[in-house]
């Protein structure tokens, strides 16, 4: 029986990316980042639909700008993918698996008033940060200053996508 190559034996091989991070911070972190890629797919859906469903007086800055953040939160979500295949971990598989892990909740209400969008958003966004925030401390506790330094960024995005949407909400003195 002929020897099987080395290049056969890897393309047979479950993945294990090489990673410069202790196994057990790797497994932490890719699970950190697997949540919160589960959590900006469920804020990436829900600004969509807020987006697709405003009506009223303020439609065209309040549609406007819910596509601005979906855009946003959406350009998030191959950073964080390719960033737990960088440093060894698998990541999400299905949507299935995506409705397992998020914790930010869906919205399926028929109709929901501009002002409770808009508000239900920036509750979100909040979450979001907090979650980002305890991943990042992760990253330092394991020296993995390559995705703290992304989390870093995607928390200063998120706080600003916040902070529009507080700012929309707030009452005419």
């Amino acid at each position: 029986m002929p020897k099987q190559s080395e290049a056969a034996k890897r393309q047979k091989a479950p993945l294990a990316t090489p990673s410069y991070i202790d196994k057990k911070a790797m497994k932490d972190i890719t699970g950190a980042l697997n949540a919160l890629l589960a959590d900006v797919f469920a804020l990436y859906i829900k600004t969509k639909n807020f987006h697709w469903h405003m009506s009223g007086p303020h439609f065209r800055d309040y549609h406007l700008m819910l596509d601005e953040h979906s855009d946003q939160i959406f350009s998030m979500t191959d950073d964080i993918a390719e960033r737990v295949r960088k440093i060894g971990g698998t990541t999400i598989h299905s949507i299935g698996q995506i409705s397992r892990l998020q914790r930010i909740a869906d919205n399926d209400a028929e109709y929901v008033t501009p002002e409770d969008m808009l508000a239900e958003l920036h509750e979100d966004e909040n979450a979001l940060a907090v979650r980002m925030r305890a991943a990042h401390t992760l990253c330092d506790d394991a020296g993995d200053v390559a995705t703290a330094s992304l989390l870093e960024n995607w928390i200063d995005q998120t706080q600003r996508r916040a902070w529009f949407l507080f700012e929309a909400t707030r009452p005419l003195r």
